[in-house]
């Protein structure tokens, strides 16, 4: 499981403490609650603002990896800068989510990530970061159709590059170019992505379809973002990125027990101290 930690001031999706010593402070919850790789993000991906500068990037997320590392977790740094990946790799990072499906500057990127070995997160988008596209004449093949074709490139050119496809993660892009519709049946298609033999991510988390479909803000997606987690699963995508890291867990543990992945042993009792809440007034 993936726990996100935005350490920008203007994330969509997360109202917490924005500062360094609170996005550690995140680093720590999530590997807590059980978190197997932090991702750390220093530009919001949100359309009405600016990019900021590579430096700015650099200085927002080089203490929280550091920090990550230092608290022995398997980092991934969410970028689609070169300068930014390569600090963050330095620093002991060890996957590179981009959004940019390396697209800008995707040459530059794969050879970032290819000289240190790093595993990639290659995210299929039609629209350059910070861009928004609501097109339903975007993909007349459908979506899906889309995607292989995108992937199938994408995968050519990191192979030559020396990165196989066991280090790369595919992520269908949710909300990216994008209606909801088109991101219902880009998720749909997960079973035909997993044909290429890579990874799939489930990055749907407070997503904006999520938002569309409920008519929730943000901070109310929990459920939905669970309703698509489950379906996703059942698909074949293995790879969770999530923000809220304890509630995921929770129904990840639940959903074992319900399918006899994981044993319900027959002495098994809540304790009393949880059983039961005092009313409220």
């Amino acid at each position: 499981m993936v726990g996100i930690v935005n350490a920008t001031p203007d994330s969509f999706s997360n109202r917490g403490d924005r500062s360094t010593a609170g996005s550690i402070r995140e680093v720590e919850e999530h590997i807590s609650n059980g978190a197997g790789i932090i991702e750390v993000g220093g530009e919001s991906n949100v359309t009405n603002r600016p990019a900021v500068t590579a430096e700015i990037e650099v200085e927002r997320i080089l203490p929280v990896v550091e920090a990550a590392v230092g608290l022995g977790a398997t980092v991934s740094i969410d970028t689609y800068k070169p300068q930014v990946a390569a600090a963050a790799l330095a620093a002991g990072a060890a996957i590179v989510n981009d959004i940019s499906g390396t697209g800008e500057d995707g040459g530059q990127m794969i050879e970032v990530c290819a000289a240190a070995g790093a595993a990639m997160v290659v995210m299929h988008t039609e629209v350059p970061p910070k861009t928004q596209r609501w097109d339903e004449d975007l993909y007349p093949e459908g979506v899906t159709a889309r995607q292989v074709e995108f992937f199938s490139d994408r995968l050519r050119r990191l192979a030559e590059a020396g990165i196989p496809a066991e280090r790369v993660i595919l992520d269908p892009g949710p909300d990216f170019g994008k209606t909801p519709r088109q991101t219902v049946e880009s998720l749909r298609g997960v079973p035909r992505l997993l044909e290429f033999g890579c990874a799939v991510m489930l990055a749907v988390s407070r997503k904006d379809f999520v938002g569309a479909i409920t008519h929730r803000r943000p901070s109310e997606r929990a459920s939905g973002t669970l309703g698509a987690l489950a379906v996703g699963l059942d698909l074949g995508a293995t790879v969770l990125r999530v923000h809220d890291v304890a509630g995921t867990v929770d129904f990840l543990k639940v959903r074992a027990a319900l399918l006899g992945a994981e044993e319900v042993p027959a002495d098994l009792r809540i304790e009393e101290s949880i059983r039961r809440e005092k009313p409220v007034g």
